[in-house]
């Protein structure tokens, strides 16, 4: 009996060997037949070169000059960091609930297995789950459950799990041979969705606290890793109460493992959410029209890179690239804070000016304003949502325009409120009359010493009206354009910064200097001549029509249009006698950009955007350098500064305000500065220029027919220059700007080498570089061509 059952148990001890042993031979034939993918059945797997160089979508950064974050480029909002960065309340959270074993398994934790198995069969979903950390970094970075790793097996539902479940276990345990458990860590921490479009424990922290990771408490940690399991069902914004109940089982999982004691348990337990929300986007943070103009530059590098090195995949929204530009986040900020000012201002003196009237109108032939008749008609006709509705519609108008005028819930731009925003009800077609009613702007400021680009506010809100006003945008230039007529004079030495022109009335034929058929007499913008001689200085200072006409008339349009090319205009410009009144559109990014030549002592400097572009670890990619060019000899550029200091310094300026109320000139600096106006004053300007520092700026409605009435509003001294002074004020009270390489102090302009020439209009006297002198002229009416 006793040898027949001892026979039983060795046979049956056998065959549970051999059983056992075919298993595994089976298991390992299973784990081999997926890693090489056996008859194509299993999917591809992630290669070595993969596991070793991991990839996930990395948004690229834009840093200012003085190294702070602007804003990102990215399709999903991520910013690797390393556990250093990292609160250790965030690990504690992390391991309690997610992988209490992480720092003892080596990919695989069996235990985790069988009790996720268990509770599967016994229905405690509480028992948890079977992944590791580590498994979930192979899900995450290697998205093997994609089709792009699916075989033919991968369409048969309960197959399919069971071989990706095989591939994270197999990826996992490379993972843990090839790195560090705190890289893994960081792996997971980097690249898991928190919701909202955040991703990654850095992006989580700046967008629920407004916190760097490494100042993330207790019960903010719980909050951040509970959203783990479902960043939708746990959304704090959304649902605050359900998202309290998962932090506090967080804070459970941390006491159940001895992160907490009992005490600090119910001491975090009892604490309500608190959160500062700030959702990152492409529509938020400082230089958003800079940021967005800058985009297209730096995708034309990237096609022009990834071709020249055929290996390289860089991507702007996922390589992770670091890009560095000239902006200064000091500068930007004063900038944003000086246009907002402004046009806060402004467009409550719009409001008023324009109360019970729409501001869409134009002259009729008896000089009154009129309004556009169909004017908003015409623009709905040119939106996308009226195109929509056509496709959808076709001929049917009234259903069109009843879609229209349908009521719907929306966020529009307002000054004031939460974020300069309001939620109201109105139709499409209220939408478009509402944002017409809105006064623009766009302001540039640059170095003219090194072609950085310091500040850039493209409008007066990126979020709601994304048309960017500094180098998209061209409109009239009005007396800003003056300058080149002047520069012409005086580089062609037919007239001194000391030669007096009467002012009265200059024709231009018909036809003359290719005019049209009409003769043209332009008149000053006081509606009368005063018949004296004026310098120069006086003419350009208070923006003498008369003057500039007959300059223009002396030098010939082209010979204008020539000196506006020499100094970096290239917008298309007329060539014709109007010239002198600023007629043709330009933008303020060229004029900026022009008015530097003044300053830099003839040398033309392409305005410079971008310092360099470096990849995700650092590594300097390209660099880029100021394109500089002498156009005009640095004597002349000087006297242009002498001349165009009139607007500021003489009685008859037209930018005295920047002296005697904006108190700007004190501590011996000096302004050249320019106002512009255009007909209707549809068009404000100001362009202002110190030794240090070149800006300008145009303010006017998006289309010409917007605008105030009358000189007293529309004019560029009152519609524009007060946010360059603005600006200036909050630039001279900062300190830390007044320092190190690049200061921006008070300062007159600085004479070039040698030179000698005494402007001293007021004594009647200038002297040449020979020191000869020579009396100054007085242009009469009548005297042609001095330049021949």
């Amino acid at each position: 009996m006793f040898e027949f059952q001892s026979g039983t148990y060795r046979k049956l001890i056998a065959r549970i060997w051999r059983f056992a042993l075919v298993g595994i031979i089976l298991l390992i034939f299973y784990v081999v037949a997926v890693s090489f993918n056996f008859l194509w059945l299993f999917g591809g797997m992630p290669s070595l070169k993969a596991l070793e160089n991991p990839k996930s979508e990395l948004a690229s950064e834009v840093y200012s000059d003085d190294n702070v974050l602007l804003g990102k480029y990215y399709l999903e909002n991520r910013t690797p960091i390393e556990i250093s960065q990292v609160s250790p309340n965030v690990i504690s959270a992390l391991l309690a609930t997610e992988d209490a074993r992480f720092v003892k398994h080596s990919g695989i934790d069996a235990r985790s297995m069988f009790r996720a198995v268990s509770g599967v069969l016994t229905g405690r979903a509480s028992s948890g789950g079977g992944s590791t950390l580590t498994q979930q970094v192979a899900k995450n970075l290697f998205e093997t459950r994609t089709q792009k790793y699916r075989g033919y097996l991968g369409s048969i539902p309960f197959v399919r799990t069971v071989i990706d479940k095989t591939k994270e276990w197999i990826l996992a345990i490379r993972l843990e041979r090839n790195y560090t458990k705190q890289e893994i860590m960081m792996m997971y921490l980097n690249t898991v969705s928190f919701g909202n479009n955040t991703y990654g424990i850095k992006t989580a922290a700046k967008t629920y606290f407004n916190k760097e990771p490494w100042q993330v408490n207790v019960e903010e940690a719980a909050l951040l890793v509970g959203m783990l399991q479902n960043p939708t069902l746990w959304n704090p914004r959304r649902y605050e109460d359900r998202a309290l109940t998962r932090r506090n089982v967080v804070l459970s999982q941390m006491r159940k493992y001895n992160f907490l004691t009992d005490e600090q348990f119910a001491l975090y337990k009892a604490k309500p959410i608190k959160m500062d929300i700030t959702i990152e986007n492409q529509n938020t943070g400082p230089a958003s029209y800079f940021r967005s103009v800058i985009k297209d530059e730096v995708q034309k590098w990237i096609e022009e890179y990834n071709d020249a090195h055929p290996d390289a995949e860089l991507n702007l929204y996922t390589s992770g690239l670091k890009i560095y530009t000239t902006i200064d986040s000091r500068m930007q900020k004063y900038a944003e804070e000086a246009v907002y000012e402004h046009m806060r201002d402004q467009q409550k003196k719009f409001y008023e000016h324009w109360r019970g009237r729409n501001p869409w109108v134009f002259k009729d032939k008896n000089k009154n304003w009129k309004e556009l008749p169909n004017y908003i008609e015409g623009a709905v006709k040119k939106t996308p949502r009226y195109q929509l509705l056509k496709q959808e519609y076709g001929d049917d108008e009234k259903a069109i325009w009843r879609e229209l005028r349908k009521p719907t819930k929306m966020r529009v731009f307002t000054y004031g409120g939460r974020l300069n925003q309001k939620d109201t009800t109105m139709s499409s077609l209220d939408s478009i009359k509402y944002y017409k009613r809105f006064l623009n702007v766009g302001f540039m400021s640059m170095d003219p010493r090194s072609g950085y680009v310091k500040a850039w506010v493209g409008g007066i809100n990126f979020k709601h009206l994304k048309y960017d006003h500094v180098r998209q945008g061209r409109r009239q230039p009005g007396s800003t354009f003056k300058p080149f007529v002047y520069l012409t004079a005086l580089d062609n030495n037919f007239l001194t910064p000391c030669d007096r022109v009467t002012d009265q009335p200059i024709t231009f034929a018909p036809y003359e200097d290719h005019n049209g058929p009409r003769s043209w007499t332009p008149n000053n913008s006081t509606g009368h001549y005063s018949y004296q001689p004026l310098t120069l200085r006086q003419a350009l200072g208070g923006s003498v029509n008369s003057v500039s006409a007959y300059l223009i008339k002396q030098a010939k349009s082209q010979t204008v249009v020539d000196y506006a090319r020499k100094l970096g205009i290239e917008s298309p410009l007329q060539a014709n006698p109007t010239l002198c009144l600023g007629t043709s559109d330009v933008s303020v990014y060229e004029m900026v950009a022009a008015y530097c030549t003044f300053v830099n002592g003839g040398y033309r400097l392409k305005p410079l955007t971008i310092l360099r572009i470096a990849d995700k670890n650092g590594n300097v990619l390209k660099e880029f350098f100021p394109d500089t060019k002498l156009v005009i000899n640095s004597n002349t550029a000087y006297q242009m500064l002498y001349l165009m200091r009139g607007a500021v310094e003489d009685p008859n300026g037209t930018s005295q305000r920047l002296r005697h109320q904006y108190k700007l000139t004190e501590g011996g600096n000096e302004i050249a500065a320019k106002t512009g106006t255009t007909s209707s004053y549809s068009d404000g300007w100001f362009m202002g220029m110190t030794q240090h520092l070149v800006s300008g700026l145009w303010v006017g409605g998006d289309d010409r027919s917007i605008h105030f009435r009358d000189m007293a509003f529309g004019q560029g001294a009152r519609l524009a220059m007060p946010a360059w002074a603005l600006y200036m004020q909050k630039i001279y009270g900062d300190k830390t700007l007044q320092k190190g390489r690049y200061p921006y102090a008070r300062e007159p302009f600085r004479k070039p080498d040698g030179f000698n020439l005494a402007l001293d209009c007021g004594s009647n006297t200038y002297i040449d570089s020979s020191q000869r002198y020579i009396p100054p002229k007085v242009i009469e009416s009548g005297e042609e061509e001095i330049l021949n």
